[in-house]
């Protein structure tokens, strides 16, 4: 593959040749949340319009199925095997460079550049789907499970998370980075792993 990055093991150097890429990579991992909490905040003020019962309805609904594309993208998207130079490049990019370094800081949590074009057409999908009316509920849920994604995926590299849940969470993701890269592609939730088989080997150790 062409040289795209700088090849240094400190997680805080500079990775790539180029200042553009550089820059659009790397991010605070507080900015997700200054972005998108905003938001869910007015698609919630906007769900005063929907009876409460079928809001909080749609509302988890909404982080249900951000927690089905979470699976669907981290597995098709983010796993799919490269066959060129050029593809090479852009699978490294988009998740190549957090299985090289898992904890850097900057590269953990996704770029606005990626992640506000995501959500305007994940918008306008889901505005045909459900209309105007039932739309913000259903779309807060959505982003909050965003956030809860972005947010456990930052704590299972950074934080001595405990309880039976954080250190299975901690447990299953690390094993999806260094033992078993092809299984447990749900970072916050692993039910559609259990849905579709990827939840580990059943002969892996533990």
């Amino acid at each position: 593959m062409p040289q795209l990055y700088v090849s240094n093991k400190d997680e805080s150097a500079r990775m790539f040749q180029s200042d553009l890429l550089e820059v659009l990579t790397r991010v605070h991992p507080a900015v997700p949340h200054m972005i998108f909490l905003p938001v869910i905040g007015f698609m919630v003020y906007q769900s005063i319009q929907v009876a409460i019962g079928l809001a909080i309805f749609l509302f988890f609904f909404g982080w249900w199925i951000w927690s089905l594309t979470e699976y669907t993208i981290h597995r098709f998207v983010f796993h799919f095997e490269p066959k060129n130079g050029w593809q090479q490049k852009v699978h490294f990019i988009i998740h190549g460079v957090h299985h090289d370094y898992p904890n850097d800081t900057r590269r953990l949590v996704m770029p606005p550049v990626v992640s506000i074009p995501l959500a305007l057409l994940f918008y306008g999908v889901f505005s045909i789907i459900f209309g105007s009316h039932y739309l913000p509920p259903f779309f807060a849920g959505f982003l909050f499970g965003y956030i809860v994604y972005d947010t456990t995926h930052y704590a299972i590299h950074h934080f001595r998370l405990s309880g039976k849940i954080g250190l299975y969470l901690r447990q299953r993701h690390l094993r999806h980075h260094y033992v078993e890269p092809d299984y447990s592609f749900g970072i916050s939730l692993p039910l559609w792993d259990f849905v579709f088989g990827t939840l580990r080997r059943r002969n892996s150790p533990r």
